[in-house]
């Protein structure tokens, strides 16, 4: 097999970050991670995600987190001086990113009509939670809001539950994730055509797209999904299930499956049984599938009840602690936290892009910037 000399895919592609909490920072990271020099633009005040804790030394790790690999440095663009220098290292970047409510960008000077005067071929990219335009462009908002008006909390939690937010901040997530996409591809565009282009991505809409599931049930029959709780909506046995000293998930897809967890239960003639034929059915009867496959499981504790599943190709899993699921990410085959050596935090754990790719090296993670670190090098 060719050896492939290892390098970072996005070394000199020249980021100018105007964004603050978590959408554009995530998305920035990624590219930092990948070899992009991220050049941080901060108001003098900070990122509102300097002051949000849990703190250490003063240090949010939340920003520390997020904001990885990247160069930093203060400026107030309501200050001439301050944008005379933010538009001189725009003026030969790649990539301008920020994420202000609509209009805001262009009152303090670096709006895309703006960047794109002295830098056409700048990939200019703007995250807001409702887009550039539309009704509610003008409207403010945090990853709850979104999540309450993308539908996602409506379809999630108990059926006779409250409306329940994912337990993570989603909608800034994979807006990050969406404009880091998208930036690459205006990249990898501007190769072909040497222009550049202007982004618009909104949390709603990136949030709406990892719905398919709830627009399948809607499209033919045109009624509203609910909220299920753990089990899946279309398929069945596919969710949580009580054994006898804790929860087991149970994932059958098809039919084949079906029949293996009918074998491993010491029942092979339910799964020809008319209410359990078919997937169909199984999920019109799911509260009587339930019950029996909970009695199964009452006997067993989680350990031996996933073994025999496993055994027999059954898709299972124990519900991880938290805590156990960070120690893998830390030790584990797959790696996804590394330990950096901060200079004010000592040895922390750190955070990496997931990808695995057979020739991009892994960038060794450099300390979030402290406010203003990098105004000297960068502010000549």
């Amino acid at each position: 097999m060719t050896q492939h000399k290892k390098h970072l895919p996005l070394k000199g592609i020249k980021i100018i970050d105007l964004t603050r909490v978590l959408s554009g920072p995530f998305c920035t990271a990624l590219l930092a991670d990948l070899g992009a020099e991220v050049i941080k633009i901060e108001s003098p005040s900070g990122d509102e995600y300097r002051h949000v804790g849990p703190f250490q030394n003063g240090e949010s790790a939340l920003f520390t987190l997020i904001n990885r690999n990247k160069k930093g440095v203060v400026a107030d663009l309501k200050n001439e001086l301050d944008l005379a220098r933010v538009l001189k290292l725009i003026a030969d970047a790649d990539v301008f990113i920020e994420n202000f409510k609509p209009g805001v960008a262009d009152r303090l000077g670096v709006g895309y009509e703006a960047v794109a005067a002295i830098n056409s071929k700048i990939i200019y990219a703007s995250i807001s939670g409702f887009g550039q335009t539309g009704k509610n462009s003008h409207l403010p908002a945090y990853d709850l809001v979104v999540q309450a008006m993308s539908g996602m909390m409506d379809i999630t939690g108990q059926a006779d539950g409250e409306p329940t937010k994912v337990g993570e901040s989603i909608a800034d997530m994979v807006a990050g994730l969406y404009a880091s996409w998208a930036i690459m591809t205006g990249l990898f565009d501007r190769e072909r055509t040497g222009e550049g282009v202007r982004l618009d991505i909104a949390m709603l809409d990136s949030l709406f797209s990892l719905m398919p599931t709830p627009v399948a049930q809607w499209m033919f029959s045109k009624e509203a999904p609910g909220r299920v709780g753990n089990r899946h909506p279309l398929s069945t046995p596919f969710g949580s299930f009580k054994a006898s000293n804790g929860q087991v998930i149970i994932a059958v897809l098809n039919d084949r499956q079906f029949s293996a967890l009918c074998g491993v239960m010491g029942q092979p003639e339910m799964a020809g049984e008319p209410l359990f034929c078919s997937d169909q059915e199984r999920t019109r009867h799911e509260p009587l599938l339930k019950k029996r496959i909970e009695k199964w499981l009452g006997q067993l504790t989680v350990e031996a009840a996933t073994g025999v599943l496993s055994a027999a190709g059954v898709p299972t899993s124990p519900v991880l602690e938290m805590a156990e699921v960070l120690a893998d990410a830390s030790s584990g085959d797959r790696r996804l936290l590394a330990t950096q050596n901060h200079p004010r935090l000592g040895n922390i754990p750190m955070m990496l892009q997931p990808v695995r790719a057979s020739t991009w090296a892994e960038v060794d993670p450099s300390a979030a910037p402290t406010l203003g670190e990098h105004n000297k090098e960068l502010f000549v």
